[in-house]
């Protein structure tokens, strides 16, 4: 076998905002593993600023995993286990290898008998363009969707209350994403608010590390807690055992690409479901090819929660993709 690598940067159809900022492009890198006239494709999907292999000497890893491509798997699994989305990419390239074509894991969704229920993202920003995003989301037949939250809470608030006026709970399930933009001291009351608006969930209500706080919130709390930026860097079993042992939420985010890739999502979602802990699956604004692995390897957990999958739409350079929306509805099409 041979591999080589490309960095490919992603163009943002329009800003996009997060609680750590507005975000104009993403920066990504596409793994190619040829065996005789065999290629596998994988997205080593690095997100500045929240990966945690954000660092000096990246690049350098890639092209040191393209050069012991054909060492034991086992090795790479090892040497690569602090570049969580390097081993994503190495594991997408070998399953597309063996797998050939668009495919990476077989099953009724990629024959298009099947679809994955998703829920509509509605990004950060003035009050106008969010409630424009809801609008379209509701018109396309979206009945789950999701806030990000965290930077003006007060005019967040009011949006959720003109939601609520209009749809009962029963007819729109709205969770939201904090990205950790709430301190500890403010999140009880913002918890209180959330649970009168009848609101699903709530994502990484506060930042990552504090355990303590964190296993403070997750118990009893008015609605159930998520863990997303949390999972970033907890890499070997006994500590993810560990980490949801100490902090007993109620819900897991997985986005493979962050917490090392579909291997380490089954150790997470094993330990979770022992825990009786809900979870569901995120995709991570990668390109068509992490999100098309993404989706495939989510219909093969057999979850049927709408799940937090992208669509590919935000960027205006993205690779071609099999994948279709309808509704709220994720179709492989070929």
């Amino acid at each position: 076998m041979k591999a080589s690598f490309q960095p490919y940067s992603l163009i943002f159809k329009q800003p996009s905002g997060t609680s750590r900022g507005v975000l104009h492009t993403k920066e990504t890198f596409i793994l190619t593993i040829e065996k005789g006239n065999k290629i596998g494709i994988g997205e080593c999907a690095l997100f500045r600023g929240l990966s945690y292999d954000d660092v000096p000497g990246y690049k350098e890893k890639m092209q040191w995993l393209c050069d012991n491509i054909n060492e034991d798997f086992g090795l790479l699994k090892s040497e690569l286990l602090h570049f969580p989305s390097i081993l994503f990419g190495l594991e997408q390239a070998i399953l597309n290898l063996e797998q050939g074509s668009d495919i990476y894991f077989p099953s009724e969704f990629t024959s298009n008998q099947a679809s994955i229920r998703i829920n509509g993202l509605i990004w950060m920003g003035k009050v106008d363009f969010m409630k424009k995003q809801i609008e379209e989301k509701l018109s396309n037949g979206f009945s789950c969707i999701k806030l990000k939250i965290g930077i003006n809470w007060v005019e967040e608030k009011k949006i959720l209350q003109e939601l609520r006026k209009i749809y009962l709970p029963s007819e729109l399930e709205i969770r939201v994403d904090a990205n950790g933009g709430f301190s500890p001291y403010e999140i009880t009351q913002v918890l209180e608010d959330l649970a009168n608006l009848e609101i699903h969930s709530i994502e990484q209500p506060i930042k990552k590390g504090n355990i303590e706080e964190m296993s403070r919130i997750c118990k009893n709390p008015p609605i159930p807690i998520a863990l997303d930026e949390e999972l970033i860097g907890v890499l070997k079993y006994e500590e993810k055992m560990n980490l949801l042992k100490k902090i007993n939420p109620q819900y897991i985010i997985l986005k493979p690409a962050l917490v090392g890739g579909f291997a380490s999502c089954d150790e997470w979602i094993s330990i979770a479901e022992n825990l009786e802990i809900g979870w569901w699956i995120t995709s991570a604004l990668e390109s068509n090819i992490g999100l098309n692995a993404i989706a495939q390897y989510t219909f093969s957990k057999n979850n049927k929660m709408p799940q937090g999958l992208g669509t590919g739409a935000l960027f205006t350079n993205n690779f071609p993709t099999n994948l279709l929306l309808v509704e709220d509805k994720l179709y492989f099409k070929k």
